[in-house]
């Protein structure tokens, strides 16, 4: 497996309308980082929110060290959508590398994206596809991947009008094995 990259402090930014002020509109500044070891803090309790939205208990010990590990191994990206104003995380993304025997490249697979409820809707998923996109295109990769829930048509949506299209030549399978 390739190594991720090395860190690179990329900002994307983004000036979005919403819901508060008097004429009904606030500017809320979204910046898109790369994570590092020093970031960690600000990134578990979403990707604790993240493994609880797919039914899992919540366990911030384990997802701190699940999250350690990958960053220390290089082996994953992960990104953070962070309000300018606040410094709250709104956001979370993790890409793992992998590779495809068929077109001899490498490639990115958009493994974890989540936003807090607060924020969805205001441009966060998005800006965090554009830091995605940016990294594959950076690492000569052949491009991303990634599979949701087939009920989460909000995400669908959201990755449809990004231009991800869905796969309807091949049918993805998953084998379980015992617990360790």
């Amino acid at each position: 497996m390739p190594a991720v990259p090395p860190t690179r402090r990329r900002r994307f930014r983004r000036s979005l309308a919403g819901p508060g002020r008097k004429d009904g509109l606030i500017v809320i500044s979204l910046t898109v980082l790369r994570v590092t070891l020093n970031e960690l803090d600000q990134a578990v309790p979403l990707f604790d929110r993240y493994r609880q939205f797919y039914g899992q208990p919540s366990d911030q010990a384990a997802a701190r060290g699940f999250l350690s590990e990958r960053l220390q191994r290089q082996e994953s990206a992960i990104y953070l959508a962070v309000d300018e104003e606040t410094g709250q995380a709104v956001g979370f993304m993790q890409l793992y590398p992998t590779f495809s025997s068929i077109s001899i490249r490498h490639s990115w697979i958009l493994n974890d994206l989540f936003v807090s409820e607060e924020a969805r809707g205001q441009g966060a998923g998005r800006l965090l596809l554009k830091a995605a996109k940016k990294l594959a295109e950076e690492t000569g990769a052949k491009g991303l991947s990634l599979s949701t829930a087939v009920d989460n048509v909000t995400a669908q949506k959201l990755y449809e009008s990004f231009g991800f299209v869905k796969d309807t030549e091949f049918y993805h399978y998953d084998l379980r094995t015992a617990s360790v």
